[in-house]
């Protein structure tokens, strides 16, 4: 857990001083950081490309700016902190700027007068700082100088795929957000999670072929969906957006637009056995990229892992999220939940009896003798004996093992290996399962 847990905080710290967005080198630095640990496919969308009912903006990218006393001492400088300069901002040639024009420019935070925030105008023609209340508040000097130096003009939205092949037809999609500058919770944590889940999962025999897509937010979602809308977006079986998975708050799932899609279901069992003040949230159209997916016309069942909900922890979008927030071992849990999640997508099905009639006799089968003896609440092989006896009681052709999991009250590995020793001696074989991806053709199809 430590191992797992230093190493996720160590894709932070790599990440952390890298000044991102939506386009531009910073985004595609933090790609190829992710790119030289797992198989990743840059794909670049030119400026002004349309993208469902949005456009590929243009490119921004910044490499100075300050405002300084006119003596020359340094009031703010964004070479010392990436959320000081408000993103987006175009070029200011050097100039001296009236205190009273330059506070139009100011974003600080009055309640917080010690932190820095995260401010954004991607699709407005401004430019701005960012800063500590304490500091504007000692800003008497009548006049300013003030530089800007970033470059706005054509280029390319970029983002990366993983796709690791599995057997069966469907994907799994994990999605998380790589546009944030110097936000450890809210970005860098589900984007480590992401890309340590992507490199356990690639070391391991896969039922399904699983996509990570590592994308700028909300426009990122939108050109993926754009490109895969006759392809990759119907094959989607299950999907999680991953953000805030750093801190020490509960593990938090917002379910998918459907409510009760099948990983909305695995998730909640395995965040129930996880801990006791695990929360689910009910799906609300605001948030991160999981409103893209389950919009209308795609409905895609993808919801959302997170520990602090976005907009509700006081260090959000501001300077306090930073790598002192996020801490090793709440990285850790939420991987170790992941990989559990992870394992109920992979190994549920739908499991039939081969002797229905009657309970089949233990005994001779040698799944008596690994059991007598240690009574209903006992285990053995990694399951008790009321675990296997429910799964041959529940192997009706009709039940999958997670249902058999939720009925039982107990953890889902628990069943599977009850499960496995039963089919190992002919007691089961699977069972045709229903076809989920036909509710993703059908909603791309009614409403595309």
């Amino acid at each position: 857990m430590n191992r797992i847990g230093d190493a996720l905080h160590a894709h932070c710290s790599a990440l952390f001083p890298i000044c991102r967005s939506i386009t531009g080198e910073g985004l595609r630095r933090t790609l190829r950081y992710v790119a030289e640990r797992i198989p990743l496919q840059l794909r670049e969308v030119p400026t002004g490309t349309r993208v469902l009912d949005w456009e590929i903006p243009r490119e921004w990218n910044p490499r100075a700016a300050w405002i300084r006393t006119l003596s020359g001492e340094t009031v703010v400088d964004f070479a010392q902190h990436n959320l000081h300069l408000v993103q987006y901002s175009h070029a200011v040639p050097e100039r001296t700027v009236p205190m009273g024009e330059l506070r139009q420019h100011l974003h600080s935070l009055p309640e917080r007068p010690h932190l820095i925030p995260y401010r954004t105008a991607y699709y407005a023609d401004s430019w701005g700082f960012c800063l500590p209340h304490r500091v504007l508040e000692g800003m008497a000097d009548p006049a300013y100088r003030v530089f800007i130096d970033a470059e706005l003009g054509p280029g390319a939205l970029t983002y990366g795929e993983c796709l690791l092949p599995g057997r069966e037809e469907g994907e799994v999609l994990v999605s998380a957000h790589a546009c944030h500058p110097s936000l450890a919770n809210d970005n860098l944590s589900g984007l480590a999670c992401a890309l340590e889940l992507a490199r356990w999962l690639a070391g391991r025999p896969r039922r399904f072929t699983w996509r990570f897509l590592f994308a700028p937010g909300t426009i990122g979602a939108l050109a993926w969906l754009a490109a895969n809308r006759d392809g990759a977006a119907r094959r989607v079986r299950h999907g999680m957006v991953l953000s805030n998975l750093g801190d020490g708050a509960p593990l938090t799932w917002k379910r998918s637009r459907r409510e009760d899609a099948p990983i909305d279901r695995m998730v909640a069992h395995v965040l129930r056995h996880e801990a006791p003040d695990n929360r689910l949230l009910p799906f609300s159209p605001y948030g991160y990229d999981e409103r893209q997916y389950c919009s209308p016309g795609f409905d895609l069942p993808v919801g959302c892992l997170q520990r602090s909900v976005h907009g509700t922890f006081p260090e959000y979008h501001t300077s306090a999220d930073d790598l002192a927030f996020v801490r090793p071992e709440h990285l850790a849990r939420s991987f170790a939940a992941l990989c559990t999640i992870a394992e109920v997508v992979e190994r549920d099905e739908t499991l039939a009896s081969t002797c229905p009639l009657g309970e089949p006799q233990l005994g001779r089968r040698g799944l008596y003798a690994a059991i007598g003896g240690i009574g209903p609440g006992g285990s053995a092989r990694g399951f008790g004996q009321m675990t296997l006896l429910w799964v041959l009681n529940l192997a009706d052709g009709r039940h999958t093992l997670l249902d058999m999991a939720e009925r039982a009250g107990q953890p889902f590995a628990a069943v599977r290996a009850a499960a496995d020793a039963a089919m190992a001696v002919g007691l089961l074989v699977p069972a045709a399962a229903p076809d989920h991806l036909e509710t993703n053709r059908s909603a791309i199809d009614t409403l595309g």
